[in-house]
């Protein structure tokens, strides 16, 4: 059965946490340095009253008005985060409320990271091939800044927040949804750990603070990542991913128009733009003025490429989300006789 992605959008904090605020209160943290290693000038930082159920409503409301959909349609509702409201209850049941959906959806949150969209295509598409829903509306939202210390500087300069919706039904958009390469590897779970808020570790008023080589201070009740081993690992399993999913629908590299990758930083996208051997005009990279964004970098890089996709009669883009837990998917979505030109 076919599924598209009928439409799509983002939501962005007000707040600009720029590359001068940064080195304002790092002055060993030049604005170019900054720039340089992560290829990143600005991300949204939300709002101390602001969380992911209030932007993932935002986000969907922007939807319905840029693309005029009846909210009344919709008939399940996907969110992906990892910044939950609350433990219990689930976002997706505040978010329903919030929206004023219909009290006949089905609602339920899934905690991915950085492949948390294209594992909630996968899902949607699931649902509306099993005749289980017609009208999914996908939403991925993050405030990963509310886990970051005020003095971890090297996670400040990468991380922003975000929210996006998306609309994914039978009916044809501008986009079909094909096969999916899954993986997943536990070990790597304390590479990237917000360690203590949870049943396991509870929260600390004390955070027993520490700082590394670099002087980036954390504590367990913050978020914690071991770049080196997440680059490896990233370095490892981008490439057989990517791989797996052109063999999957019998693909050449030349068959692709464009790669979507999440977009951590901009110098390990570029690292494995070489090592897969993309040309660079086929890479899309979009986070300069968003940073990253977790779950929603992959749909704003969609949302903010789709006119230069329409006008360069794009056919097969190739997504690939990885990250934590360790997690990893990718997919192909298909353009070809969708988008009119």
């Amino acid at each position: 059965m076919e599924v598209y992605i009928n439409a799509i959008t983002y939501y962005l904090p007000k707040y600009d946490l720029t590359n001068e605020v940064i080195n304002s209160k790092f002055p060993e943290w030049s604005v170019d340095k900054i720039s340089t290693k992560t290829g990143i000038k600005s991300r949204k930082v939300s709002a101390p009253d602001e969380f992911s159920a209030d932007m993932a409503t935002k986000a969907a409301e922007k939807l319905f008005n840029e693309y005029d959909i009846d909210k009344g349609s919709i008939d399940f509702l996907l969110i992906c985060t990892q910044s939950p409201d609350y433990f219990l209850p689930t976002t997706a049941c505040i978010v329903q409320e919030m929206l004023g959906l219909e009290k006949s959806v089905g609602a339920l949150d899934f905690n991915l990271g950085c492949s948390g969209y294209v594992y909630g295509l996968s899902l949607a598409k699931g649902l509306i091939a099993g005749g289980m829903a017609k009208r999914i509306l996908l939403i991925t939202s993050e405030t990963y800044s509310k886990f970051i210390h005020p003095a971890d500087k090297s996670n400040l300069t990468i991380f922003g927040d975000a929210a996006s919706a998306t609309l994914i039904t039978a009916a044809k958009g501008f986009c079909k949804i094909d096969d999916f390469i899954f993986g997943t590897d536990g070990k790597g779970a304390e590479n990237l750990i917000v360690k203590r808020g949870g049943a396991r570790y509870p929260t600390e008023k004390e955070g027993n603070e520490s700082a590394d080589e670099f002087n980036n201070v954390h504590s367990e009740n913050n978020l914690y990542m071991n770049g080196p081993e997440i680059f490896n690992f990233t370095a490892e399993a981008v490439p057989v991913l990517v791989k797996q999913v052109l063999e999957k629908h019998s693909l050449e590299m030349e068959d692709i128009s464009y790669f979507i990758f999440h977009q951590a930083n901009k110098y390990l996208l570029n690292h494995l733009r070489k090592k897969i051997g993309i040309p660079e005009e086929k890479f899309i990279i979009a986070l300069e003025n968003y940073g990253n964004t977790v779950s929603s970098t992959i749909p704003i890089a969609i949302c903010d490429s789709l006119g230069m996709l329409k006008q360069n009669n794009a056919k097969k883009v190739l997504i690939a989300g990885f990250g934590v837990g360790y997690s990893w998917a990718g997919c192909i979505i298909d353009f070809e006789g969708s988008i009119e030109n």
